[in-house]
């Protein structure tokens, strides 16, 4: 079987283009040290170029395989800085949001969601004053119990919602290193998820797993690089580039549901 798998995954990178695969690593490779860097979003990044290069309807199971892969890398090097006691809150009810948004995935309008997900992100920028606020409320860890749950459910909706998160861990108290690496855990857990669903539906095919495997050994080195800067920013810093990184996120969701809708 081992054999097997190995001749076709070669064959399998034979017959793509060598230019997808190339750039395929370097958009990995450079959404996730932008990722490392501020926050997330490194999934909502990568969703327009994705989308023009191999279609839309392909894109969130590739970018979401790498971006597990990617965590996978970004548990292991910031293992020591996760708070798994906001973990613990977290996650069971964001399996519970998976599941059962999978089972409504075709009733709802997912366009909407995204277009108020858009607004709240950019709006930010002004509830945290341009970066000179470290809190807007305080965020008790059991309130990751229906946050997990309601992020959870609209993810699996409309696909990569990171960025919606980090006013939460912000307003719960972390920053930087703790933030990123409990982020990661939740995520990493849900990544689990969403790639046993994948694969139980038959929707990551040989095909979108090279693909996927090539942009997370990007996303792998993007977060080595990424860490290296992090460990230089100072707290200041790092809050303006998570504020900057939501309201980039915000507008892309914005832009790119209005075209749908309108």
């Amino acid at each position: 079987m081992a054999i097997f798998i190995d001749f076709d995954f070669i064959a399998l990178l034979q017959a793509i283009p060598n230019w997808h695969l190339v750039v395929l690593f370097i958009a990995g490779m450079t959404a996730f040290i932008i990722s490392t860097i501020s926050g997330g979003g490194g999934a909502i990044l990568l969703i327009p170029g994705t989308s023009w290069m191999l279609g839309a309807a392909v894109a969130a199971p590739i970018i979401n395989l790498g971006t597990f892969l990617s965590n996978t890398s970004r548990l292991y090097l910031f293992w020591n800085d996760i708070d798994w006691s906001l973990t613990k809150y977290y996650v069971p009810s964001a399996m519970i949001g998976t599941w059962l948004a999978a089972l409504l995935f075709s009733r709802l309008n997912a366009e909407w969601i995204q277009l108020l997900v858009g607004a709240f992100l950019v709006s930010t920028i002004f509830q945290y004053k341009f970066g000179k606020v470290a809190k807007t409320f305080d965020m008790p860890k059991v309130g990751f119990i229906p946050l997990g749950f309601a992020i959870a459910f609209m993810s699996t909706l409309v696909g990569g919602l990171g960025p919606i998160l980090n006013p939460f861990y912000m307003n719960a108290g972390l920053e930087k290193e703790n933030l990123i690496a409990t982020k990661t855990a939740n995520s990493f857990f849900m990544g689990m998820v969403q790639v046993a669903s994948y694969s139980f539906f038959n929707v990551l095919t040989a095909k979108l797993w090279v693909y996927g495997l090539i942009l997370g050994l990007g996303a792998v080195v993007g977060n080595i690089i990424g860490k290296r800067f992090l460990a230089g920013m100072s707290i200041g810093q790092f809050r303006v580039m998570l504020l900057l990184l939501m309201v980039i996120s915000g507008l892309i969701m914005i832009i790119r549901n209005i075209e749908v809708l309108f």
